[in-house]
């Protein structure tokens, strides 16, 4: 598990505007130049630092659409250079949502693989873990889980998609991924073609 905090000089790509128990969904801030918020990998890991207590999370989810919720937004068969150029307001009127499934936390140097007695405040910062922070949580695999209960995200492409994730942070770690499906199936209680359908998305 790890010791060490993520370095919290880091730049954060997103805020968190809703929050509950084992998720939270967090608003990518905008590019400075025009251009769409970049959209984080799904299955990838973040942290929400808060106070002595850092959350981490894997992306589940992500959506954009405009931030008037009354109009939709509409084909205009423009490439984006042309956007750029005839459209530049249409960036501002777009906004990129995550969904940040909850899968443990850290505080006072002590890692749990579990859900924190609280969830993020409203407003705090969103960063991309450094991967050797979720190589070391990634040694216990209980939050694995913690993804299976989620009601909300592409169910078994998710878990899929992180364990995609952590193997190649891993470095193509094979005694670690038979360890993770070994769990998986008694998870899934040994519904092997569900479990196979996950591992074959799971590659260097």
């Amino acid at each position: 598990m790890p010791r060490r905090s993520p370095t919290p000089t880091l730049t954060p790509f997103a805020e968190v505007v809703q929050t509950a128990t084992d998720h939270v969904i967090a608003q990518c801030y905008q590019p400075p130049t025009l251009d769409f918020a970049q959209v984080p990998a799904l299955g990838s890991w973040v942290w929400i630092p808060e106070g002595d207590r850092h959350i981490y999370g894997v992306v589940a989810y992500a959506v954009t659409a405009p931030i008037d919720t009354i109009h939709r937004a509409t084909a205009l068969g423009l490439s984006l250079e042309q956007l750029r150029q005839e459209q530049p307001h249409i960036f501002a009127m777009l906004k990129t949502e995550v969904t940040i499934g909850i899968v443990g936390f850290q505080e006072h140097a002590r890692s749990y693989p579990h859900l924190p007695p609280q969830p993020p405040q409203m407003h705090q910062q969103v960063y991309t873990c450094d991967p050797s922070v979720v190589v070391a949580f990634s040694e216990q695999l209980t939050f694995l889980r913690t993804l299976l209960t989620l009601n909300y995200g592409p169910g078994d492409a998710l878990i899929a998609a992180t364990l995609r994730h952590l193997y190649q942070l891993r470095g193509g770690d094979r005694p670690w991924l038979v360890q993770a499906a070994q769990l998986l199936s008694r998870l899934l209680k040994d519904d092997y073609d569900r479990l196979r359908g996950i591992l074959e998305q799971v590659y260097l």
